[in-house]
């Protein structure tokens, strides 16, 4: 047996793994690097984030993204030299994170990558029948897996494009796991640069369950904030979009928008909800004298009030708990919003269940990693849209 695969089918034996996860999201802050104990697989999966820290990314590292980032056309030769560049920066990170924490390589089983995202093209975006749903992520598994000496788990998103879905949203197979209830419903509500929900009915209902992007998270606020003001990532505790007034043509603007109409369960990203798509609403309003502080509190409400469009529906006779993560929960005028406006559902921090709010993304990729080793793909129910019965992951080896 070749050496690599033994040690696979001996870290898929074990009764628990130590797995590093990883997330970089759209908004481009940085490396969220959460370590994970996860015991065995499938509902019985039991976790402990021993660290977890966010390694944020320098100006240059963000300059070289966006130069590819969203974007239809391209230098091919900057994406082929960027996947490995942003696969040894990862593994840069990863060594500084483990020697921080004293803790030696040969001691993590895995690492759960889910790379950069480049591009999300589902057929709803781009229309052209012949090609199907598309998804690009960069950051090469194999760079991660000689640079770090940890077999690498990732490019999780084309198993399940392959299999029929859209790429995304993929955090509802960890959600299944760790946070179905058998007497409520319960919402996971992720606000980062887009926000998703996973919706898990109660009483095993799991015919009714999906996953879906909903619109605009932080992205359009966060464009605007860097927009206007150079070296402002973000509206800290929405304190522009405070003393702004909500444009209630610009809103109605925002909000008229195929996708937004559409049926859930679906996917979208920055291809669309970007700093065009509010140029162009801002031109449709005749809008042209209209303030920062306002532009900033329109946006604020136009993504609160997409994620009550979609959330309202969902509660029903049962309790409803929402637990929400992402950049977006730290903004009080969204939360503000969707407590005052959801009534009928309890909000919950995903502490309840051990899970740092600010980690689950990237512990969401680790528990993938663990099911692709470790699980059974018949944990998850089968024949929901968007939802394929699959382990997804491909996996490098260090040597």
């Amino acid at each position: 047996m070749n050496k690599n695969v033994k040690q696979l089918y001996n870290i898929a034996s074990k009764p628990s793994r130590t797995i590093i996860g990883l997330m970089s999201g759209t908004s481009l802050d940085g490396l969220d690097v959460a370590l994970c104990n996860i015991t065995g697989n499938g509902v019985n999966t039991k976790i402990t984030i021993s660290e977890y820290t966010t390694v944020s990314y320098d100006d240059d590292f963000k300059k070289e993204i966006k130069t590819v980032f969203s974007k239809e056309e391209v230098n091919l030769q900057k994406i082929c030299l960027l996947n490995e560049w942003v696969a040894k920066k990862h593994a840069a990170m990863i060594n500084k994170c483990l020697l921080d924490w004293k803790i030696n390589s040969t001691d993590i089983d895995l690492i759960a990558s889910h790379g950069q995202t480049i591009y999300h093209a589902p057929l709803s975006l781009h229309g052209l029948e012949k090609f199907g749903n598309g998804t690009l992520q960069i950051g090469d598994g194999d760079h991660l897996a000689i640079n770090t000496g940890i077999i690498t788990i990732s490019d999780f998103r084309q198993k399940h494009i392959a299999a029929g879905g859209e790429g995304a949203p993929l955090a509802a197979y960890g959600d299944y796991l760790m946070f179905k209830e058998e007497n409520c419903d319960v919402v996971l509500l992720n606000i980062g640069g887009i926000s998703n929900i996973t919706y898990l009915p109660c009483k095993q209902q799991t015919h009714l369950m999906f996953s879906s992007d909903i619109g605009p998270g932080n992205t359009l606020m966060d464009g605007w904030m860097q927009q206007i003001f150079p070296g402002i990532f973000y509206d800290n505790d929405a304190a522009v979009a405070r003393r702004g007034t909500i444009n209630e043509v610009l809103l109605k603007n925002l909000l008229d928008n195929d996708f937004l109409k559409a049926a859930l369960p679906k996917s979208t990203g920055p291809e669309l909800f970007n700093q065009i798509y509010l140029k162009k609403a801002i031109e449709t309003s005749a809008m042209f004298e209209i303030t920062t502080e306002d532009v900033m509190a329109t946006l604020n409400r136009f993504t609160a009030q997409t994620i009550v469009d979609a959330i309202q529906p969902l509660i029903k006779f049962n309790t409803l708990k929402i637990y929400v993560s992402g950049g977006g929960m730290h903004n009080p005028m969204i939360m503000d919003y969707l407590k005052s406006n959801l009534t009928g559902a309890t909000f919950h921090s995903t502490n309840e269940k051990n899970i740092n709010p600010d980690t689950k993304e990237a512990v969401l990729f680790a528990i993938l990693a663990n099911e692709c080793i470790a699980g059974q793909i018949e944990t998850f129910p089968n024949g929901l849209k968007n939802f394929p019965q699959v382990s997804m992951g491909k996996i490098s080896f260090p040597s």
